[in-house]
C-alpha cells in the first residue's frame, strides 16, 4: 500500500484507535462496576479477572498513543521515555494477567476438586505482584540506562543519571530505535510475548481436549443406560454444545490473535531488514487493529458470564421502566 504522510498517519490512527478505544474503556468500566456490585463474585479467580480488566483499561486508555511508536517526533529524553516505556508496561502486564487467568481457569479444569490449594489461590498477593511488578521492571530497562540514546555532544547514554545530568534541555529526535535496542526488542518478543501466546494457545487447547473426553464419557455413559436408543437428545445437545466452544475459540482466535501475529510478523520482518515499515498504511492499520483486537479478549470473556453483567443491567433496566413510567404519565395527564 501507498505510504503516507504525517497529518494522514496521524488521522488514520485517530479514526482506527479512538472509537476501538472508547468501546474497550466503557466495556471494561460496565464489568468492573458489574464485579464490584455482586458480592458473590469476590473471590480470588474474580479478583484475578478483575486484574485483567484494569490492565485492559489501561490499555485502552493508551491505545491511541501505541501506533504512534512508530513515528518519530522531537521530544527531550525523559518524555522520549515516558512515551514508549508507558505504553510497552500497560501492554506487558496486560498480557501477564491474561495468561494468570487462563492459567488459573486452566486448574480449576484440570483438578477441579483441588484448585484452591494451589499456589496461584494460597498466595493471591504474589501471584498478583507477579503480573505486575516483571513488566514494569522489563519496561524500565531503558530508563536505567539500555537504550540507544545520543546526546547533543554525539555520546551514546550509558546510564540514566549521565543523561540527566549532560542533557542541554533541548528536544531531540525521539525514536523507538533510540529508546529500545534491538536484543531489547528481539528478546521481549522471542521471550516475552511468544511464550505467552503459546502458553495460552496450549492451556486452552488442553480445556478442549479435556472437554472432549468428557462428553464423550457422558455419551458413553448415557448409551449404557439407554441402550435402544443409539443417539439420544442429551447427548446430540452435549456434541452441539462442545461444537460451539470449539466455533467460538476458533472465532476468537481468528479476530483477536491472527491480526496482532500478524503486526508482530510485519515488525520483526521489517526490523531484521532494517526498513522502516511505519510509512505503510498497511502496518498501520494492523497495528491498531493488532493491539485492539488483542484488548477485546477480556471483554469477550466478561460479557459472556451474565454474573458480571446482572448488576448494571438490572440498573439499567430499572432506569429504562422509570423513563418508561413517566412517558406514560405524561401522555395521559395529556
Amino acid at each position: 500500500m501507498d505510504s503516507l504522510d504525517k497529518p494522514s498517519f496521524d488521522n488514520l490512527i485517530f479514526y482506527i484507535t479512538v472509537p476501538l478505544s472508547s468501546i474497550i474503556i466503557l466495556a471494561n468500566l460496565f464489568i468492573i462496576v458489574g464485579i464490584a456490585c455482586n458480592r458473590q463474585l469476590h473471590n480470588t479467580p474474580n479478583y484475578f479477572f478483575l486484574s485483567l480488566l484494569v490492565a485492559d483499561l489501561c490499555t485502552g486508555i493508551v491505545l491511541p498513543f501505541i501506533p504512534r511508536m512508530a513515528l518519530d517526533r522531537l521530544l527531550d529524553f525523559k518524555s522520549c521515555l515516558l512515551m514508549y516505556i508507558l505504553p510497552n508496561f500497560l501492554f506487558l502486564s496486560f498480557l501477564f494477567n491474561l495468561v494468570m487467568v487462563h492459567y488459573e481457569r486452566y486448574l480449576c479444569v484440570v483438578s477441579p476438586l483441588h484448585h484452591s490449594q494451589f499456589w496461584v489461590h494460597r498466595c493471591f498477593p504474589v501471584a498478583l505482584l507477579i503480573v505486575w511488578l516483571p513488566p514494569l521492571l522489563y519496561a524500565s530497562l531503558p530508563a536505567f540506562g539500555w537504550n540507544n540514546w545520543v546526546d547533543p555532544k554525539g555520546n551514546k547514554s550509558s546510564d540514566a543519571n549521565e543523561t540527566s545530568g549532560n542533557y542541554s534541555g533541548t528536544d531531540e529526535l525521539c525514536s523507538y530505535k533510540q529508546v529500545f535496542p534491538e536484543v531489547f526488542i528481539y528478546l521481549e518478543v522471542y521471550g516475552l510475548v511468544l511464550p505467552a501466546m503459546l502458553s495460552i494457545g496450549g492451556m486452552t487447547g488442553r480445556v478442549l481436549w479435556i472437554a472432549r473426553k468428557q462428553v464423550k464419557n457422558i455419551c458413553k455413559l448415557q448409551r449404557a443406560v439407554d441402550r435402544l436408543q443409539q443417539q439420544s437428545d442429551h447427548e446430540q445437545q452435549l456434541n452441539l454444545r462442545y461444537a460451539k466452544c470449539v466455533a467460538a475459540v476458533s472465532l476468537t482466535f481468528l479476530v483477536c490473535w491472527v491480526p496482532y501475529i500478524i503486526y508482530q510478523l510485519m515488525s520483526v520482518t521489517a526490523l531484521q531488514r532494517g526498513v522502516s515499515a511505519s510509512s505503510s498504511s498497511l502496518y498501520i492499520i494492523m497495528s491498531c487493529t493488532g493491539i485492539g483486537s488483542m484488548a477485546i479478549i477480556p471483554l469477550i470473556l466478561g460479557l459472556a458470564n451474565k454474573q458480571y453483567t446482572e448488576p448494571v443491567s438490572r440498573v439499567m433496566r430499572k432506569l429504562r421502566n422509570r423513563c418508561r413510567a413517566g412517558q406514560n404519565s405524561r401522555d395521559i395527564t395529556l
